[in-house]
């Protein structure tokens, strides 16, 4: 509110203009690492986002997670806190009122996880999924008769898990976007891709989706522009 003053201030005394001032307003963006990764895993999307005019303060990677013990990992619990605490600093701090979002892998389902819980999606302009598992893993099994993990248990991975059912259809932003493999090694670790006719990394109601030829962690350091491209 204080910034919308202070700028309405600034116009009505002719100091800058409003195409000045429109584009000097950027969307705060939320980075979700994936599971047991770590906020440099941003690094290639961070520099070109400062490169494009963002600030650092635009841009939030919370630190999630254990990073030695991935299996460890799930949706519930201290998991939640980091990623719910930068959802929340971001929309606070944003300057027109919304956000974007990018998560990749476990950070995107983690991530989407967040914005329902916080019913936050009418703050959400853009909400990218990369090489996210949003309809389950064969390699976790399927529940209940899951791998016997954390990652792919209740609040976990595994295909038609209780988190994953109670997470599928919750509306996730203004615009929402996928970006997949089908050499993923991890999504399409037991050589399948799909679950039940559609790619595991396939959002429900999303605009549009992207596959590439890169695996499951290219996807996310080698698209970059694109997935900047997809936020503006």
């Amino acid at each position: 509110m204080k910034k919308i003053i202070i700028a309405a201030v600034v116009l009505s005394l002719g100091l800058i203009s409003p195409f000045v001032l429109a584009n000097s307003c950027k969307d705060p963006v939320v980075l979700v690492h994936g599971n047991a990764a770590t906020p440099a895993s941003w690094d290639n999307t961070f520099n070109l986002l400062l490169s494009q005019g963002y600030s650092s303060t635009d841009i939030y990677r919370p630190n999630w997670g254990s990073k030695n013990c991935a299996s460890c990992n799930n949706h519930s619990g201290s998991e939640e806190t980091l990623v719910r605490q930068a959802i929340n600093d971001a929309i606070a701090n944003s300057c027109s009122g919304q956000i974007d979002v990018i998560g990749h892998s476990m950070g995107a389902t983690l991530a989407a996880q967040q914005i329902s819980k916080l019913a936050a999606a009418s703050y959400v302009d853009t909400f990218v999924g990369i090489a996210g598992a949003f309809r389950g893993l064969y390699s976790c099994g399927i529940y209940p008769f899951n791998v016997w993990s954390s990652t792919c248990g209740y609040y976990g991975l595994s295909i038609q898990s209780p988190f994953l059912d109670s997470l599928y259809g919750e509306h996730l932003g203004d615009k929402i976007y996928s970006i997949k493999s089908n050499i993923d090694q991890i999504v399409c670790a037991t050589g399948v891709c799909v679950v039940y006719g559609v790619h595991s990394s396939s959002i429900w109601n999303e605009d549009a989706s992207f596959t590439y030829s890169l695996g499951h962690f290219g996807l996310q350091t080698d698209t970059a522009q694109k997935q900047i491209d997809l936020i503006q």
